[in-house]
């Protein structure tokens, strides 16, 4: 049983660390559009990072304030909006971030990975068609009863 009723990766530090660290990452993803981070880190920042794009592509009022309290920098909420407004993730619902493993760090072997910003338009793929059987049955084409006639009235004086 969850008693806590937290969500999210806790990270091994308290709640205020791990809000500031959020906090730090996302500051420094939207202004490099690129950073290698752990695997577990990477997880927890985007959770914490798309919404932000979201209410980006809103683009009132109100989201740029929610922005504001999350990210801590005015400047850079006003950055994100403007590549929102230029159309950077208007094709796109969601995955506004992407994860790429490297392999493990040296020191203490934990996974590293690189978490970016997806800036290339999205792919739709076609909706799928519904299965046709396999084989449907051919369809014969009869003959009009007049020519059957005359074929066997040609047949009949051939002989």
């Amino acid at each position: 049983m969850r008693h806590n009723r937290k969500k999210g990766l806790k990270l091994g530090t308290d709640a205020s660390h791990t809000k500031a660290m959020k906090k730090s990452l996302a500051q420094a993803l939207f202004t490099n559009d690129r950073i290698k981070t752990t695997v577990p880190r990477a997880k927890a920042l985007r959770g914490f990072a798309e919404p932000i794009i979201t209410w980006a592509k809103r683009g009132d009022l109100h989201s740029r304030r929610l922005a504001i309290a999350k990210l801590g920098d005015k400047q850079l909420v006003k950055e994100i909006f403007e590549k929102a407004a230029q159309g950077m993730w208007a094709d796109r619902d969601g995955g506004y971030t992407r994860i790429m493993r490297l392999g493990t760090r040296k020191g203490d072997n934990a996974e590293m990975c690189i978490i970016e910003l997806v800036t290339e338009p999205c792919v739709k793929k076609a909706p799928k068609k519904a299965a046709t059987p396999k084989q449907a049955p051919k369809k014969v084409e009869e003959a009009p009863v007049e020519e059957t006639a005359e074929a066997a009235e040609t047949e009949a004086a051939a002989e």
